[in-house]
């Protein structure tokens, strides 16, 4: 078990039991690590609920306060029952009054009924119901609160379940190759939690308006909570992958099957790509313009990172190539080339060293 806490190194050999040890021990981890952090999320699976509620809340209450949708007509039909009751209650009261004019013997069977109404206003409900998902079965709601744990626990726990994937195949690459590639491994979870944020802030809100809202008048929209729960985490997936475009061109430059200058023409089509991925995520033209704008920009971030990159590799690699290469006396066809007898750099060097400032 010790042993998956690091790396094994790429000298190290290991038979095919220590291999699959490996591995066990490894997903040994990622089971504890998932289990810990399933573990919290149902202790706070009230706040978790409210978190993932909060969108169809906020669309509840943008709804009840137009007087649309099931919750709202329901909203309206209890404002207009306490405003009656209260305006029967204060006529009752004037009624009551001695000033009134009527018999003593009216007056006071008038007095009960104005306290028994004001008793009766006071047990309306205030706040709306149904800004909430509904359930359908006596076992939905525990069964959709684990589901829930177990989105916000595969979150929680996935920096560390792509570490042991990445520690465990690490061994297979040379140094220089690990060097290249633990930058973009980095990046992954990172670019996923930010995806998630974006979708949840974005996205979701954007979605939830667009389809609680389309042909209201024409249906009584009650929100399944096991299906919102799988829409909502559908959108934040989709939006937690989609925002993996960096790391995927990175690596595509990287392994040569494109190059910087070929994304960079192509940023006409990437405009279209970045619309149509846009287009099959729910929403209106607003959210399609929102989601198609930060789509776009990873694209020229990819593009910026890739060139930076790409210059420090070649500068790299040519300075691998003049520490390898053996001294040679003076030529007369390359005098620039010449070195200097004091130990100065030749003027090839120099150009060699200041790349990044020339290009």
């Amino acid at each position: 078990m010790k042993r998956s806490l690091r790396p094994i190194g790429h000298e190290d050999r290991l038979s095919l039991v220590d291999h699959l040890d490996e591995l066990r021990n490894r997903l040994i981890i990622c089971g504890v690590v998932l289990v810990i952090a399933f573990g919290f999320c149902f202790w706070q699976n009230h706040e978790l609920l409210r978190i993932i509620n909060k969108p169809l809340t906020t669309q509840t209450k943008k709804q009840v306060e137009k007087g649309e949708g099931t919750v709202g007509q329901a909203v309206l039909a209890q404002q207009a029952i306490v405003k009656t009751a209260e305006d029967t209650s204060r006529a009752l009261e004037r009624l009551a009054a001695p000033a009134s004019g009527l018999s003593a013997t009216t007056r006071a069977q008038l007095a009960p009924l104005a306290q028994k109404l004001q008793r009766d206003v006071t047990k309306v409900p205030r706040n709306p119901s149904g800004d909430k998902p509904v359930t359908l079965s006596v076992g939905e709601p525990f069964t959709t609160t684990l589901t829930v744990a177990l989105y916000f626990a595969l979150i929680i726990s996935l920096p560390v379940l792509l570490y042991e994937l990445f520690a465990f195949i690490l061994p297979a690459l040379k140094p220089n190759e690990r060097r290249a590639t633990l930058p973009l491994l980095t990046a992954i979870p990172v670019l996923f939690l930010i995806g998630v944020a974006f979708g949840y802030f974005v996205v979701l809100p954007a979605a939830v308006r667009f389809f609680v809202n389309f042909n209201a008048g024409q249906f009584n929209n009650l929100v399944q909570a096991n299906q919102f729960y799988k829409f909502a985490a559908t959108i934040l997936l989709a939006m937690g992958l989609v925002f993996q475009v960096p790391v995927v061109i990175l690596g595509l430059t990287r392994l040569e099957i494109v190059t910087v200058s070929q994304l960079r023409r192509s940023r006409r089509y990437a405009i279209v790509a970045c619309a149509a991925i846009a287009a099959f995520l729910p929403g209106d033209v607003i959210t399609l313009l929102l989601e198609t704008v930060p789509l776009y920009l990873l694209y020229e971030a990819s593009i910026l990172l890739a060139a930076i990159t790409g210059r420090a590799r070649r500068r790299a690699e040519r300075a691998a190539a003049n520490g390898d290469k053996e001294p040679t006396g003076p030529s007369v066809d390359d005098p620039v080339s010449t070195p200097d007898e004091t130990g100065e750099p030749t003027v090839q060097q120099i150009i060699d060293h200041t790349d990044e400032d020339l290009s």
